[in-house]
């Protein structure tokens, strides 16, 4: 009898097993439990970065309308999502570089407000030029298309705006053409919406760190 039960494997009791299963369930609730919590830590972050955004756009649209206020209320200039707008008509005649007196008078009252607005916050003001798509009409071949036009009109622009006490070292000039319509150029009212100046204030680049220099390798002996 001795024999018979030497050799059967005695049965785990059921309370060891019930505790292996009970930390086997703890150890899963656990791992949920980070899961969760990594998961809202993660959101909280993406929320709070997305508000900061908000608040920094909403802080750098207010100081614009500050800046602005005055051809803001007359009219002369628009401002949509930080892009700071002005007609062309108000600035030059039709198929010319040429600034106009009234575009003059308007970008002299604009350099200083923008100088200082660009000082506070570190950025740079790029000057965009835009027309519709039609052919430039040039009798003096002046200019070879609507690339060229809209490049010496973002040019002069951005030279008035020197000549008139912006830092050249805040602003610089684009071309885009009829590359980047904001209304259809089929018919006068889209094509006259279209030929346009914007000026939108971007961060000031950054300069990439000096790289280490090597050290010089010892004489060789």
């Amino acid at each position: 009898m001795e024999e018979l039960d030497a050799g059967v494997e005695p049965t785990p009791p059921v309370w060891a097993v019930f505790g292996d299963l009970m930390a086997g369930l703890l150890g899963a609730f656990v791992l949920m439990l980070l899961c969760v919590m990594a998961g809202q830590l993660e959101l909280s972050q993406k929320l709070d970065t997305e508000v900061k955004k908000h608040q920094a756009e909403e802080q750098r649209r207010l100081a614009l309308e500050r800046a602005l206020a005055g051809p803001l209320a007359a009219g002369r200039v628009t401002l949509d999502h930080g892009k700071i707008g002005i007609a062309g008509s108000l600035l030059f005649a039709f198929n010319s570089a040429d600034l106009q007196p009234e575009g003059r008078a308007l970008l002299r009252s604009m350099a200083g407000p923008l100088a200082t607005y660009l000082q506070s916050r570190d950025e740079m003001l790029m000057v965009s030029g835009f027309t519709d798509d039609r052919q430039v009409r040039d009798r003096n071949k002046q200019f070879a298309d609507n690339w060229e036009l809209s490049a010496q009109r973002s040019l002069t622009v951005t030279r008035t705006l020197i000549e008139e006490g912006l830092p050249a070292s805040a602003v610089f000039a684009a071309a885009f053409g009829a590359q980047q319509p904001v209304a259809s150029n089929d018919d006068a009212t889209g094509r006259s919406r279209n030929r346009r100046v914007e000026m939108s204030p971007t961060p000031r680049p950054r300069a990439a760190p000096a790289a280490a220099t090597p050290a010089s390798a010892p004489p060789h002996a």
